[in-house]
């Protein structure tokens, strides 16, 4: 997911904080973000800024295209994600490669946040520049998994379904799932037929990110993301600073 959509869930998210503010809800901000996109490079899991809970861990990725004689064209890719203490993130970027193919992936991103500095580390590999940005959370913010109610959608247009799967356990950790079923009816986005979109995730209410995570839209196909070799100890402190031979490009005061 490109940078911009991201922002903009960011304020969708804030907004309804506010709304929540003016009806005399506990005021503290809270932040949902739904894992997956193909707008741009793909986000995958949200990973927030919480403090006092850190972990390395490998996320797989593999998503799937139907074809026109109904198969299937699936991409995958493993990556590094490192949080610290103090909500300092590192993620690395691979490229998404053919599954089970000769192409071979490599990292040609790597992102450090700081939300005690306010700072994004956008580095690429092949220059060796890092564009230093705003960088939007804190530890302050409650971030909560993406969930909605049971309902009709607004105007007609469809109707969603909220499934509490209840608790589970993914790499040692207790889980919750949840499944959110979205269906539009034919004929509001160009389509002739009823269009189900569905996300099932098993969040970690301790780490506050979804150990395991399955989008399926018929816009973009099925994205399942799933953690492997996730431990809980205190990261090393190299994965937060820039190697000696990356240029640091300054853009905090640019306008996205």
């Amino acid at each position: 997911m490109g940078v911009r959509r991201r922002f903009l869930l960011i304020l969708i998210s804030m907004a309804f904080a506010t709304m929540a503010f003016a009806q005399g809800l506990p005021q503290q901000t809270v932040i949902s973000v739904p894992d997956g996109g193909a707008n741009g490079r793909m986000e995958s899991l949200f990973i927030p800024p919480k403090a006092g809970a850190p972990f390395s861990f490998i996320l797989v990725t593999e998503w799937s295209r139907p074809l026109g004689n109904g198969g299937t064209f699936t991409l995958t890719n493993e990556r590094r994600i490192v949080r610290d203490s103090n909500g300092r993130i590192y993620q690395e970027r691979w490229l998404l490669v053919p599954k089970n193919g000769s192409i071979k992936s490599y990292m040609d991103i790597f992102q450090i946040t700081d939300p005690e500095q306010h700072t994004w580390l956008n580095c690429a590999t092949a220059n060796k520049v890092c564009e230093l940005r705003p960088y939007p959370f804190t530890t302050q913010q409650k971030f909560q998994p993406a969930i909605g109610q049971s309902g009709p959608l607004a105007n007609g247009h469809g109707f969603h379904e909220h499934l509490d799967l209840g608790l589970g356990s993914i790499q040692g950790e207790e889980t919750h799932g949840y499944r959110e079923i979205t269906t539009i009816n034919p004929g509001f986005v160009g389509n002739d037929r009823p269009m189900v979109s569905t996300r099932e995730f098993w969040y970690s209410p301790r780490l506050e990110i979804n150990l395991s995570s399955i989008v399926d839209e018929p816009q973009t196909g099925k994205q399942v993301f799933t953690v492997k070799e996730l431990t809980t100890s205190e990261p090393e402190a190299r994965f937060f600073e820039v190697p000696a031979d990356y240029k640091i490009v300054n853009r905090l005061n640019e306008q996205n």
